[in-house]
């Protein structure tokens, strides 16, 4: 068997919908400089600070700002309740 193939890194998650906790650690907002929660129905990350929402297509995070949809008031206080 060829040596690369066994030091390919397993699977980040089996499932499509779920982000790496490593990648995530490692993302901010790109505005506020701040964490991210990751919204896993609505495939997004979120930063209340912000108050924007980040989409992920095809399991890839867009971290642009003019991609990212603004969060209403309403998503603000849920999101503040869930920290």
């Amino acid at each position: 068997m060829d040596d690369a193939a066994t030091d390919a890194p397993a699977a980040a998650t089996s499932d499509p919908r779920e982000i790496d906790a490593d990648l995530l650690s490692l993302l901010v907002c790109p505005v506020s400089k701040k964490a991210l929660t990751f919204d896993k129905a609505e495939q997004e990350l979120v930063c209340v600070d912000s108050r924007l929402a980040y989409p992920i297509r095809d399991g890839i995070p867009i971290m642009l700002p003019d991609e990212a949809r603004e969060l209403s008031d309403a998503e603000v206080v849920r999101w503040r309740q869930t920290r």
